[in-house]
């Protein structure tokens, strides 16, 4: 790594990631002084007026700095006081704190970066009647205040970077930290071609699947979904059946991934097909876990038998009870957050990071030779 820096470092948590930043704080200070460093992260206040309005107070210069914004738009557990109620934090009130924190700034540092793991409004990315685009117009917005870079995890469609086709736009997928986690969690499993495939809940997943696939030298399978497109329920034309399209699965373990759970219907539904046409343990790589109606379904999914295990991220805000199920298990990002940082940092590129093709293929030969009983050793991070 390059001594060169292109400016001071500073980290900016915004509310809800005070946990997660402060690991990626620990990381770097680790790496670059062997803990002794001063912390990197930056004190800002988003106090609110009883009427519910905001501002941001940031508590020391940020000229010449380096700056990296943390943002989890989707963390509901955050709440404020307005009249007398306590309310939760929408996507939109975060995203207006995130702007309150850039324009605090003053265009002082010598860079800006946001790290907004869930894309802000990224399920509002193309235009289908007379409706917004919501995304593109927050990423435009962001880049006329001044930030340089936008990093992101799993974009729902990464195509909405063409919005702002002359700004730095950075999508990671959690490919390698999901598969170790999976390893880790269930040491016997085989990743042979004959012993797992990938399946896509959806035409629109295929992307994310077929990466998986190429790079692990396994099948892949896919759900078409048949909606009705004469009825709209909630501003969606509702799915009437999951037809899937594939190899057989009998006898094997199968890996569904998908980018966010938002009700889980979709993915219960899935599951129970899969485990009816044969598949042996069937997991979940989901990157963003929001479970907006709630873990019960999964509960009872779990007790049937139709789910073995949920992996998601903690990338954005998980309640308390969902750790606590045994149907579930949390992939921390902290540390592959910190390795985008310290490298931004030092104005070096991320291509190796966001390609973790050689990694993965170590994984799978070490847990080839570990199923066969040859191999003990550990799991790279």
């Amino acid at each position: 790594m390059k001594e060169f820096l292109y400016g001071d470092l500073a980290i900016i948590g915004m509310s809800g990631c005070e946990k997660f930043v402060e690991q990626v704080d620990s990381y770097l200070r680790e790496w670059r002084n062997h803990g002794e460093a001063s912390s990197f992260l930056i004190d800002v206040d988003c106090p609110r007026f009883g009427t519910g309005e905001a501002k941001a107070f940031i508590h020391q210069s940020m000229r010449g700095h380096d700056v990296y914004i943390i943002s989890d738009c989707f963390n509901y557990g955050v709440t404020y006081d307005m009249r007398g109620y306590k309310v939760p934090m929408s996507p939109d009130d975060h995203f207006q704190d995130l702007k309150r924190v850039i324009a605090a700034i003053e265009g002082k540092a010598r860079r800006i970066s946001v790290i907004m793991p869930m894309l802000y409004e990224g399920r509002q990315h193309k235009r289908s009647g007379r409706e917004s685009l919501d995304c593109a117009l927050a990423l435009q917005e962001l880049v006329q205040m001044g930030v340089s870079n936008i990093i992101t995890f799993d974009a729902h469609d990464p195509r909405v970077q063409n919005a702002i086709p002359l700004s730095g736009f950075d999508d990671v997928r959690p490919s390698y930290q999901m598969l170790k986690a999976l390893v880790k969690e269930f040491p016997d499993i085989s990743l042979a071609h004959d012993q797992i495939m990938i399946i896509s809940p959806d035409e629109g997943g295929m992307s994310r699947c077929m990466y998986y696939s190429s790079v692990m030298g396994v099948d892949i399978g896919m759900f078409y979904k048949r909606r009705n497109y004469a009825v709209i329920i909630n501003g969606k034309n509702p799915i009437e059946a999951h037809e899937y399209l594939g190899k057989d699965i009998r006898g094997k373990d199968v890996i569904v991934v998908d980018d966010m759970i938002s009700s889980g219907e979709s993915m219960i539904d899935v599951s129970r097909q899969l485990k009816e046409k044969g598949a042996r343990r069937i997991f979940h790589f989901v990157t963003f876990g929001l479970f907006c109606n709630g873990l019960e379904q999964f509960d009872q999914a779990y007790e049937e038998g139709i789910i073995n295990k949920v992996f998601t991220t903690n990338l954005v805000y998980c309640p308390p009870e969902l750790l606590e199920r045994p149907w579930y298990k949390q992939v921390n990002m902290c540390k592959y957050v910190s390795y985008i940082i310290d490298t931004l940092n030092h104005d070096e590129s991320i291509s190796t990071l966001l390609n973790p093709v050689k990694r993965i293929h170590n994984l799978l030969d070490n847990q080839a030779k570990r199923v066969a009983g040859e191999s003990s050793k550990e799991i790279e991070e």
